[in-house]
Parts: structure tokens; C-alpha cells; sequence
């Protein structure tokens, strides 16, 4: 911090009466807030916003130039009162990733060249964590093998919980990574980019399950699958999604059936460049179980439950029907989302519940006390605040009550 002592944190760790590294944190946060934060300080001065979300922004904008934390932090202030600190966090490195795209990806490079592995204590007794600094597609894969050899372990008849196979399978890689029997697995990678980044034409980030990317990282990763050319990796699928301007899913198709829609054209003016749409959202069934074009559709479009507060991944969520088929609830994907096992069983046995969905799949609960909380599938982008109204003209001294 320019111009503070090298033994101020020494002396608010005395008067804190705590470890000098904590003071150290608390001091940079407050310098963060100064420099860098005001309308964050003030907001949580005010009342308006917890240190919870405060931290969030100052956890994300520390590292930033204070001209574009501000300009970040301008774009989030007025609803982030509004957001779990999930979707703050989320929200926000969005945002720093669109305003200052080549600056977040030298940050990143900077952070792969000091990357490392670390093992910390647990509070649990017995046990460590092991943490490994991974770029984010590469730590998507990781986690995603992982969990598909821990699913394979338990089809298999292992009853030990599923985390605990996850923890078992990590360690046996890396002690054992000579060992070939085990079945072959091949990550699956959702990968979420506008059709601008992809062309080069924008500094938009991406996503990669779910983990936010940086441009830079997103042209490598094209690089790497023959992107800009779109070819099916080998021993995978690939899924493309067709969204409308503000992120809402409009359909998903995959390479081959792109293929045939672009050689057939419409199929009511074949001989005409009609302009029709030949892409759209799967059609509804008669049936309780959605079909494979519906289960692609919704895990494409929410990604993970979709549960307030909730982010279990979308490999372990139900398609439900938020208005019940029982009750008359169609099979239509703008009934059907994605909660995990425990919601799936709130939203089916606690009374009081209440959801809505509409067609663009935000959804809303109602807690049984009468609290609403709205979700918005991860690829919207939310509505702009609403514009201030203009301030009223001061009365005229001179005119008579009631002014």
C-alpha cells in the first residue's frame, strides 16, 4: 500500500489482537475499497449491501486497475444486493472479463507461470486438502474424469459414498498412473462462447463447464479442436447451441444435423431463400420422460440445478416437470428443468413450495413463508436496471400553496 508504513499491519494485528496476516488482508481490503471501490464502501456503510457481497467484488477487483474495478463495479452495484454471493462472483468477473479482456488474460498467464500444488490441514481429523492451480478447462477435465470414474465405481457395486470415490480415484491416478486397468473415460467439456468471440470479432469471454474462461484462453482451447473448422473430438460429442441476443436458448443441434438442415434448406419453400427458421426448441411428447432432444435442450440450458443457491451440476440433476405431469404439467421444455436430487424431492414433498417457470426458463420459487427468489438460466444475461427518472423540478418560491 503506497505510502503506509511496512509496520502498520504489524501494529493493527496487535490491535485486532489477531495474526498479522489477517491484518494484512483487512488492510489491503480497506485500501481496495478506497482506491478502487467506493460505491462498494458505500453501499456497505449505508446498509444496502453485506460484507459477504463486498468481499465478493473485492476478491474479483483487487488485482485490477482502479479506473476499470470502478467501471466494473458500476455495472453491478444496483443488484447485487439482489444475487448470491455465487452469482455476484460470477456476474462480476463477466463483467471484468468484457472490459478489460487483454489485461485479465496477461493476469492469467502471469497466474499458470506461478501455479503449484499445495496440501493444507483439514478441520477434520485425519485428513488434508490437496489443491492443485489449474487452468480452468484443464481443472474441468480433471473433475470431470474423475467423477466419471467414480460413477463407474459405483454402478459397479461400490457402496462407499460418491465423494469419498471421487477423493479415492484422484489419489490412484497420481500414485498409480502406470496402471491401465481402468476403463477408458474421455472428458465432456461445455464449452460456451458467442458466435463473435468465436470469429474473432469480440472480446466476450466464455465459459467451459461452467468455469469462466478468458478470450485468450478461449481461442486456445479452439486451437486445440479445430475450433474455427468444428469437428466432433474424437471419443466425444459436441452440442451446438443457438441462443438469442440476450443469451436466452432458442435450440441445440449437433454438427451432423447442421449439416443436413444447411444442405436441405426449409421444408415448406424448398426453392425459396424464405429466411424461415429450420432451428427451434424441441417439440413437446406425450409422455412423462422427455425425449433425448428435450434432456440435451434443458441440461444445455441450465447447466446446473436450478434451485436458488444451489449449483449442483447438471450430471447429477433431474429434468422435472415444474408444473407436474400428474397435475397436467406438459412434457415441454418450458416446463422441465434441472433440479438435483435433494430439490427434486422438496419441490415433490414439502408443502408450501411453490414454482413457476416461463418460456425463457427463468424460474421462480416460493418459499412457504411467502419469500420469492428468481433464477435465470447461467446464459441470460440479466435485464438492464431500470432508468432513473428524472429529478423534479424545484417549485417556484413565488408560486401559491400547494406548490
Amino acid at each position: 500500500m503506497p505510502g503506509v508504513s511496512e509496520f502498520f499491519t504489524a501494529e493493527l494485528a496487535v490491535v485486532l489482537n489477531s495474526g498479522r496476516r489477517s491484518a494484512s488482508l483487512l488492510a489491503h481490503r480497506a485500501w481496495v475499497y478506497r482506491e478502487s471501490l467506493p460505491a462498494t464502501w458505500a453501499a456497505l456503510a449505508d446498509g444496502v449491501l453485506d460484507e459477504a457481497r463486498a468481499k465478493v467484488l473485492v476478491d474479483v477487483l483487487q488485482h485490477t486497475d482502479p479506473a476499470v474495478a470502478r467501471e466494473v463495479e458500476s455495472r453491478l452495484i444496483g443488484q447485487a444486493a439482489g444475487w448470491t454471493t455465487h452469482t455476484l462472483r460470477k456476474r462480476a468477473v463477466a463483467a471484468l472479463l468484457a472490459v478489460d479482456a487483454d489485461a485479465v488474460d496477461a493476469r492469467r498467464k502471469e497466474a499458470e507461470r506461478q501455479a503449484d500444488v499445495r496440501v493444507y490441514p483439514s478441520p477434520r481429523e485425519g485428513m488434508s486438502t490437496l489443491a492443485a492451480d489449474l487452468p480452468a478447462p484443464v481443472a474441468a477435465a480433471c473433475v470431470d474424469l474423475v467423477d466419471q470414474l467414480a460413477v463407474l465405481l459405483k454402478r459397479d457395486g461400490d457402496e462407499r459414498p460418491i465423494g469419498q470415490l471421487r477423493a479415492a480415484v484422484l489419489a490412484d491416478l497420481i500414485q498409480r498412473p502406470w496402471d491401465d486397468s481402468r476403463p477408458p473415460v474421455t472428458a465432456h467439456l461445455q464449452l460456451v462462447a458467442t458466435l463473435g468471440a468465436l470469429r474473432g470479432e469480440s472480446a466476450e469471454a466464455g465459459e467451459v463447464n461452467r468455469l469462466p474462461i478468458t478470450i485468450g484462453q478461449l481461442r486456445e482451447l479452439l486451437a486445440q479442436l479445430d475450433g474455427l473448422g468444428l469437428r466432433t473430438p474424437d471419443g466425444g460429442s459436441a452440442t451446438l447451441a443457438l441462443t438469442e441476443h440476450d443469451g436466452t436458448l432458442r435450440a441445440t443441434t449437433t454438427l451432423g444435423q447442421l449439416r443436413r438442415l444447411a444442405q436441405r434448406g426449409c421444408a415448406t419453400h424448398p426453392d425459396d431463400d424464405c429466411g424461415c427458421a429450420v432451428l427451434d426448441r424441441p417439440a413437446p411428447v406425450a409422455r412423462h420422460d422427455p425425449s433425448a432432444a428435450q434432456q440435451v435442450f434443458v441440461h444445455t440450458r441450465d447447466r446446473t440445478c436450478r434451485f436458488p443457491g444451489c449449483g449442483q451440476r447438471v450430471g447429477w440433476a433431474d429434468a422435472d416437470h415444474v408444473i407436474p405431469h400428474a397435475c397436467g404439467g406438459p412434457t415441454d421444455c418450458a416446463n422441465l428443468c434441472c433440479l438435483c436430487r435433494s430439490h427434486h424431492r422438496l419441490k415433490t414433498f414439502a408443502r408450501g413450495w411453490r414454482l413457476q417457470m416461463g418460456a425463457d426458463g427463468v424460474l421462480t420459487v416460493t418459499t412457504p413463508s411467502g419469500i420469492t427468489r428468481t433464477t435465470r438460466p447461467p446464459g441470460m444475461r440479466p435485464p438492464p436496471p431500470p432508468a432513473e427518472s428524472p429529478p423534479l423540478e424545484p417549485a417556484d418560491p413565488d408560486d401559491p400553496p400547494p406548490f
